[in-house]
């Protein structure tokens, strides 16, 4: 197997294995983060068993919303999706397209993990997710001529 990138080792060294959860989560935060530069908040939804819920620490990695700070928010259920928002209420959905949740599930295994891992970091994000965006409409405003 190649080297791992070194994302990838700093988010095996954090969540302490690299499953392919993790890194779907890591890819989830990080398309946040570009989206929400600034503010970000995640409600995410697969409740607290893994492997599914290591999608929480990869999305912790990368997005920079975490539990300490109480900008993430972990809901009962057992979805491969996290809503990001920003602080003025845009929003942006990313779920782990069916079929390839499918295919992790059924390639889960810890033999061969990291490699199983690494092929889904390499992968394009279209690939993996569905993505939907919603943006707060704004009023917009009228110049006034002074009087």
């Amino acid at each position: 197997m190649e080297e791992l990138p070194l994302e990838l080792r700093i988010l095996k060294s954090f969540h302490g294995h690299l499953g392919p959860y993790v890194v779907l989560g890591y890819k989830m935060g990080r398309m946040a983060r570009e989206k929400f530069p600034e503010k970000i908040y995640a409600n995410v939804y697969t409740g607290n068993k893994p492997p599914l819920s290591c999608l929480v620490d990869g999305i912790q990695m990368s997005s920079s919303c975490t539990l300490g700070k109480g900008n993430i928010t972990v809901n009962k259920g057992s979805f491969a999706m996290a809503n990001f928002m920003d602080e003025v209420g845009n929003k942006m959905v990313v779920e782990l397209k069916k079929e390839m949740r499918e295919k992790v599930d059924r390639e889960m295994a810890k033999e061969g993990e990291e490699e199983r891992s690494l092929e889904l970091f390499l992968m394009d994000n279209s690939q993996l997710f569905d993505v939907t965006q919603t943006a707060v409409n704004r009023p917009t405003q009228t110049l006034t001529g002074r009087r």
